[in-house]
């Protein structure tokens, strides 16, 4: 296990700061990426750096690395030279929570037959005007997990003739990963607070400056 996430779990002011800031961090992301009411997909990357920011606040730039190779598809940052796959999913129970994005069903298949668990997950339970979490799942947990449901009961692959955009956890992996002992959890109440914002005006502040 982690032990610098387990002290952001444990940490009362941390537990505090993230229960309140991280509903409105994601309205604003919401914000920035709505176009006519709608969400853009360019919001998973930006909830992703929402919590990017938040181990960089916690533990400084010099213990946390963002530049991350194209090579480790799981992996989207790294705390102390050890990697964290970033998660997070908007819904009521939780389900369809991608462990791999590609819309090659060959690709996959593949991936089911050789994946094994790699690191740390931080998973964000979106669930507006609810309550919802935020979960640290740690690797250990996930080894466990999935030696005991086996890949074809840890992995659920897309339908052939649909387009779902990549593998999925099951539901029952996903129920015993985040109820696992290991696992840590803070519950969140997912209140939208009334923002005027607009996406344009750090831009047009830029376009402004001598």
């Amino acid at each position: 296990m982690n032990n610098y996430i387990i002290d952001l779990f444990t940490d009362n002011k941390m537990v505090e700061k993230i229960q309140k800031r991280l509903p409105y961090l994601y309205h604003l992301a919401e914000l920035d990426s709505s176009r006519a009411g709608k969400i853009g997909m360019e919001v998973g990357s930006l909830r992703e750096k929402i919590i990017v920011s938040l181990l960089l606040y916690k533990y400084g730039e010099d213990n946390v690395e963002t530049d991350i190779p194209i090579t480790e598809p799981e992996v989207d940052v790294k705390l102390f030279g050890k990697p964290i796959s970033i998660k997070t999913i908007t819904c009521t129970k939780l389900s369809g929570v991608k462990l791999v994005w590609t819309v090659d069903v060959q690709k996959a298949q593949e991936f089911l037959e050789h994946y094994f668990p790699c690191c740390d997950i931080l998973l964000v339970q979106i669930d507006w005007n609810k309550i919802g979490s935020f979960y640290y799942i740690p690797l250990e947990s996930q080894i466990r997990v999935f030696k005991e449901l086996g890949s074809e009961g840890y992995i659920k692959l897309p339908k052939q003739g649909t387009n779902p955009r990549g593998a999925e956890f099951t539901n029952e992996a996903l129920s015993k990963l985040t109820t696992d002992k290991e696992t840590r959890e803070i519950k969140i109440e997912w209140i939208k607070q009334d923002i005027n914002y607009s996406p344009y005006k750090r831009w047009i502040d830029y376009w402004s400056e001598e």
